[in-house]
């Protein structure tokens, strides 16, 4: 139980900030907080959608790897089934989404530029910490596990 709180803590911290906090500053001097319909219809979807992937990994880091996403107090096992079966990176690519759905929502070009930075950030994590970590500690498992499974763009099912 306690590692599912200290998964819930990191999401609202870090994914929290990246998806609400940073939004809301970027927009608070907007006048374009209104929502249409067809840019609801658009941006809803998006957003639930990418909270929905991150939560699934969150979990998925808790349950099948007996850690959380934060580097501070990361998986023991090596996570490779489910959606990691496609992406090593579907939690990032969660978090994505939902600032894309966001920046839809709100017809954003700000966010959308955001949603971008996030990206190279992310991508610039995932190469110079994350993956040289998962190396260290998992050895010929990741790499093999690297070499079946694409870092960004998932692989059909």
């Amino acid at each position: 139980m306690l590692l599912y709180l200290k998964v819930v803590l990191f999401t609202v911290v870090a994914p929290g900030t990246v998806t609400v906090y940073l939004p809301y500053l970027l927009l608070r001097g907007d006048d374009g907080w209104g929502v249409d319909g067809a840019r609801a219809v658009l941006g809803g979807p998006l957003i639930l959608a990418g909270a929905l992937l991150y939560a699934w990994c969150a979990w998925a880091f808790a349950r099948f790897g007996q850690g959380t996403p934060a580097p501070t107090d990361p998986p023991r096992q090596l996570v490779t089934n489910g959606l990691y079966a496609r992406t090593r990176n579907p939690m990032y690519l969660g978090v994505i989404t939902v600032v894309l759905g966001e920046a839809v929502l709100f017809g954003s070009s700000r966010l959308l530029a955001y949603a971008g930075a996030v990206f190279v950030a992310f991508n610039a994590f995932v190469l110079l910490y994350e993956e040289p970590a998962h190396r260290r500690r998992f050895g010929a498992d990741f790499e093999e596990y690297c070499r079946r499974v694409p870092r960004w763009v998932p692989r059909p099912w």
